[in-house]
C-alpha cells in the first residue's frame, strides 16, 4: 500500500496533468519510477515538447523538498511544477501552480545540513511565486 506521502505525490501530479490538459495541452504521466520526469508534455500550437516534475505540499508551505540532482539537471525543456494545496476554513480546496523552469532550480535551490548531519535540499516559495501560473513558457520549450 502506498504511503499518505506517495499518495499525495501522485495527487499532486493528476492535478498538475489535469490543469495542463485544461489549458489545450496534451499530457502523459511518466511511468512512477522513472528519473526526472513525471510528466511529458505537447503544445499542439507549437509543436514544442517538454517534461516536468511535480513537487506537492498537501498544506500550503513556504517550500519543497527537491532532490540533489535539482541543482545539477537544468535544461530548457524540463520544468518543475510546484504545487501548494491548501483548505479554506469555508472548505474546498484552493491550488498554487508554479511552473519553473529547471535552470532557475538549479540555481536557487537551498542547501542545508541539519544538526545530524542530513543534507536538505529545497525550493523556496519567494523563488516560485514569479512563475505562479506560467504555463504560458511551455510554448517556448
Amino acid at each position: 500500500m502506498a504511503s499518505s506521502r506517495q499518495r499525495g505525490g501522485l495527487r499532486g501530479v493528476y492535478l498538475v496533468a489535469a490543469e495542463l490538459s485544461r489549458l489545450g495541452y496534451s499530457v502523459a504521466p511518466t511511468a512512477r519510477n522513472a528519473a526526472g520526469a513525471d510528466l511529458l508534455v505537447f503544445d499542439p500550437t507549437t509543436a514544442r515538447a517538454a517534461s516536468i516534475e511535480v513537487k506537492t505540499n498537501a498544506k500550503r508551505a513556504n517550500f519543497w523538498l527537491v532532490g540533489e540532482r535539482t541543482k545539477t539537471s537544468g535544461s530548457p525543456s524540463h520544468f518543475y511544477a510546484f504545487l501548494n494545496i491548501s483548505t479554506p476554513r469555508g472548505g474546498g480546496e484552493v491550488y498554487e501552480y508554479y511552473l519553473v523552469p529547471s535552470e532557475v532550480v538549479a540555481q536557487e535551490t537551498v542547501v542545508q545540513r541539519s544538526s545530524t548531519g542530513s543534507i536538505w535540499y529545497s525550493f523556496m516559495l519567494k523563488s516560485a511565486e514569479k512563475y505562479r501560473d506560467g504555463w504560458s513558457q511551455l510554448h517556448s520549450a
